[in-house]
């Protein structure tokens, strides 16, 4: 059967209906150990593209870039929507050292969970502004008192029992536990203007409070897939059919990104075949109406 040129034409925008005019590509499902879920993705077109720029895998490791530096991720917990960074330049009871601080840019699809505490260590009592007048003591001598959570004087206390700690032999006045709140709109932990030499951040005691030696040090922030915190249906309907959510072009369009590279605007209805064409797996009963739709237009045409 030879096809007319306006049938060729029908057929070719039948299938523009369910295949998407980017390149062809095959979304990674997993960095390293780490699954790869919606909204995070691999490479552009793979998950939501607001958190793109900032969580990258590569060479197979997961790391979260903001304007302080880049943060190896630890975890993800799709269910609780929280990721788990670690810092480097972070001080923990097995070691201390000198840090510039950590941020989150403003834009960031990110904020700070309730768990995380941050301690800032070896401040300035005498100038830091973590430090205010303050006349609660009634002393007449402008004494000072940190603007900190009162409550984390044991944290301040573990983790100066700590060996790196214990033998620099730092007052504990010295330590100051900050909540992320304190940060200010900006999300920064500048050390450097805060007059604090290290800070120490941990979001789980790990069931041993009085050890700071088994802490959960790093720091977790919390996501949200929309000003809704809706899971969008699309990505849902879209993993159903074993393909991977993203958004891609001028106006950030759904695409599902199937197994076989091909990428649609619904669903992974279509697989490559073995010699560079197309066979197709069973649809549901409104594609397959439309398909035979188009035929039956194809033979009335011919």
């Amino acid at each position: 059967m030879k096809l007319s040129h306006s049938s060729i034409a029908l057929l070719s925008l039948i299938s523009l209906l369910f295949l998407s005019p980017i390149s062809a590509q095959i979304c990674q499902r997993s960095c390293g150990k780490q699954i790869l879920t919606f909204p995070f993705g691999s490479d552009p077109g793979c998950g939501d593209p607001r958190f793109q720029q900032y969580v990258n895998c590569d060479q197979q490791k997961l790391t979260l870039t903001t304007h302080t530096g880049c943060y190896p991720i630890t975890n993800i917990d799709y269910t609780k929507q929280v990721i788990y960074i670690s810092d480097p330049s972070m001080s923990t009871c097995s070691c201390t050292q000198p840090s510039k601080g950590f941020g989150l840019d403003w834009d960031a699809p990110f904020t700070f969970h309730d768990d995380t505490i941050f301690a800032l260590l070896d401040c300035s009592v005498s100038s830091s502004p973590i430090y205010t007048l303050n006349g609660l003591y009634g002393d007449g001598n402008n004494s000072k008192a940190p603007l900190c959570d009162n409550q984390g004087t044991p944290i301040c206390s573990y983790l100066y029992s700590c060996t790196p700690f214990s033998t620099i032999n730092l007052p504990i006045s010295t330590c100051c536990i900050y909540a992320p709140v304190n940060l200010g709109p900006s999300f920064e932990m500048d050390l450097k203007k805060l007059q604090c030499t290290s800070y120490s951040g941990l979001y789980s005691y790990n069931g041993q409070e009085s050890n700071p030696e088994n802490w959960n040090y790093g720091i977790a922030l919390k996501y949200k897939f929309n000003v809704n915190n809706e899971y969008p249906s699309s990505c849902a309907q879209c993993e159903k059919s074993h393909g991977v959510c993203g958004y891609t072009g001028p106006y950030n369009s759904f695409i599902c990104n199937c197994p076989n590279g091909l990428n649609t605007s619904l669903d992974c209805f279509f697989v490559s075949s073995f010699n560079n064409g197309l066979r197709l797996l069973p649809w549901k009963n409104g594609a397959w109406l439309m398909y035979i739709l188009a035929w039956s237009l194809v033979g009335v045409l011919l």
